[in-house]
């Protein structure tokens, strides 16, 4: 009888494609992190797994599978005699500092992954899994629900200020006095925006559900006399005769029809000499697996599945700015993945 030798087979593709299947692991682990507020406590020093289990209430064996796990990510980092520290990226899930992303996280493990889940629907159809199985359109989902919109309000400010301290440090600002940034949210952008440029004043134009909580947040900081809360709906208007109207992540969220609306009431409302700026995501013409390309084809699928919208190559935004009588003066990338076009009016 003979045998025959098979070659060891090469198993790293396989495993890496297997690693990709499953990543949705880190996300739920970490959302839930942040819901059991582990970053906070480890703040205060490390801290055994029964110990933490005991303050989180939860199942001491499972809050310690669930420990080793964000060890692995590197959320903390377990230490001798079953003890675990908080490392600098599980520092940016606490609730108590003002430049992390325990919302965002919050927003995507808990929001998100019911529609994720049904991004079949969105491919086969063209439509978003929200106007599919709920009816919802837009928003309307925040506006709704005030827990939801609290949690998505804030993770806005946190994406916002990771761009926005470039934003104001590189952008010409010297022929802005009023400035308004249209669907602002809770005003991270022009915060930061007014702290830099103490020549300017600022309008925040947003839905109620954004705007009511920011009157009060700003109201005993160093711009609350230079800011101005406006609320309202883009595609009724925006507030008229400003030097500067940012839309800083708010075309991705609608069609090409719908975005052509909110350009065109921009359009309507800048006099002559005012600008636009435009801060979003870019689609490349040509996918070639870079961080960044996986950064807007992760937003762009997730804009189809919550809104219906999409992230947009440099030519389409190009042609949308134009049809809406815009010319583009100038773009340039703005770390971290996203990209700056200032438009004139035509």
């Amino acid at each position: 009888m003979t045998t025959t030798t098979l070659a060891p087979r090469d198993t790293t593709t396989a495993v890496h494609l297997l690693d990709m299947i499953g990543a949705s692991w880190m996300s739920q682990a970490i959302c839930v992190a942040a819901e059991l507020r582990i970053p906070d406590l480890l703040a205060k020093g490390p801290r055994t797994a029964a110990a933490l289990a005991t303050e989180t209430q939860c199942a001491p064996e499972s809050l310690q599978r669930l420990l080793r796990g964000l060890a692995c990510l590197g959320i903390c980092s377990e230490e001798a005699d079953d003890t675990y520290a908080l490392t600098t990226m599980g520092a940016l899930l606490r609730s108590d500092i003002d430049d992390g992303v325990r919302a965002w996280a919050i927003w995507w493990g808990r929001y998100l992954w019911p529609v994720w889940q049904d991004l079949q629907l969105s491919i086969r159809s063209g439509r978003s899994v929200r106007a599919l199985a709920r009816g919802t359109t837009g928003y309307a989902h925040v506006e709704s629900d005030p827990a939801a919109a609290a949690v998505f309000n804030r993770a806005m400010v946190e994406l916002t200020q990771l761009v926005a301290g470039e934003f104001a440090r590189i952008y010409d600002f010297s022929g802005a006095r009023r400035i308004v940034d249209v669907g602002g949210g809770h005003g991270a952008l022009l915060d930061a925006i007014l702290a830099a440029q103490p020549h300017a004043r600022g309008i925040l134009f947003d839905l109620p559900h954004a705007i009511n909580n920011t009157r009060a947040h700003i109201a005993n900081s160093a711009i609350a006399a230079r800011l101005e809360c406006i609320e309202g709906s883009f595609f009724d208007g925006v507030p008229e005769g400003a030097d500067l109207y940012l839309l800083k992540s708010v075309l991705h969220n609608w069609s090409d029809a719908n975005s052509a609306v909110i350009l065109g009431h921009c359009r309507r409302a800048m006099p002559a000499h005012a600008k636009l700026v435009l801060i979003e995501r870019m689609m490349p013409e040509h996918i070639h697996g870079t961080t960044r390309d996986r950064a807007s084809a992760r937003t762009d699928l997730n804009m189809m599945v919550g809104l219906g919208g999409r992230e947009r190559t440099v030519s389409e935004l190009i042609a949308l700015l134009t049809a809406s009588r815009f010319r583009v003066t100038q773009s340039r990338p703005l770390e971290p993945e996203y990209t700056l076009i200032e438009c004139a009016c035509a």
